[in-house]
């Protein structure tokens, strides 16, 4: 596939564009397209979410991603249908989640614009992204439990690491759906915007982000990320050699030269 294959191709399941950036890298747009089951997560939607993220991290053009849904819903959750007569052996030889396990190796930063619902894979799929930006109707939710199952797409884990055993448990355990301000203050949502103002407030978000240094983005999140899965000892070892290989970009030292001369940095993204 070529770096803009993935705008003209003809998508099922999404719709894909990339917005303007003047003096900078553009942002892709990946917005979930199910309106009739409320952005239902089936395994077509999630491979073609997960080819569009690929296809943008591969474009040199492109400094950073959002990836939202519809005002009524972000994702209302998996597409119980595709899994309601499923034995184990059936979803282990499915491995439906490889498709998820492609996203952490996503390098450029995405950015979640949620508005509605965001409940069980869709609340977990928010959480696969790098910040959330949540219009103040949204609403997270883990309610796995009430089909008698748990969250299958790090659900457990990356809510937990967000917001707390005590708060995970609250919300895994019990299946209630929390708003966005109380979702914001556990430190689960960025920011909390109007309604109407959601996806353009993620795009602002996004631009700023695609106008910084991309190899330094790149480190800068690999490295938050590895955080989660290190000891602090290797996680701060980890972070200080990408901290020096930055001294090897030709931005670090246009960004340092241009402080000095007092004046704004031309990134060249090497």
């Amino acid at each position: 596939m070529s770096d803009k294959a993935h705008l003209t191709r003809q998508y099922s399941n999404i719709l894909v564009s990339e917005t303007e950036n003047p003096k900078a890298l553009k942002v892709g747009l990946i917005r979930l397209n199910r309106p009739d089951v409320l952005n239902a997560l089936n395994i077509d939607l999630m491979t073609e979410v997960v080819e569009a993220l690929e296809a943008f991290d591969k474009d040199s053009e492109t400094g950073c991603m959002v990836l939202t849904g519809s005002k009524k819903a972000f994702a209302a959750g998996a597409d119980i249908k595709e899994m309601a007569d499923a034995t184990a052996i059936e979803m282990l030889l499915r491995d439906q989640f490889a498709r998820w396990d492609r996203i952490r190796k996503i390098k450029k930063p995405i950015i979640a614009a949620v508005s509605g619902f965001a409940l069980g894979g869709g609340c977990e799929l928010a959480m696969t992204c790098d910040m959330i930006i949540a219009a103040e109707n949204a609403k997270f939710g883990q309610p796995e439990i009430n089909l008698g199952v748990i969250p299958g797409a790090g659900g457990t884990q990356r809510l937990t690491k967000a917001i707390g055993k005590a708060r995970a448990m609250d919300m895994i355990l019990t299946g209630k759906m929390f708003g966005a301000e109380e979702m914001f203050i556990a430190g689960l949502v960025t920011k909390v915007v109007d309604s109407d103002l959601y996806l353009e407030e993620a795009l602002e978000v996004a631009k700023d982000i695609a106008s910084k240094p991309t190899v330094a983005v790149q480190l800068a999140k690999e490295s938050i990320l590895k955080s989660f899965d290190s000891t602090i000892e290797s996680g701060l070892e980890f972070e200080r050699k990408n901290f020096y290989l930055l001294f090897a970009t030709e931005d670090k030292f246009e960004g340092m030269k241009a402080f000095v001369d007092k004046r704004k940095a031309e990134w060249k993204g090497k």
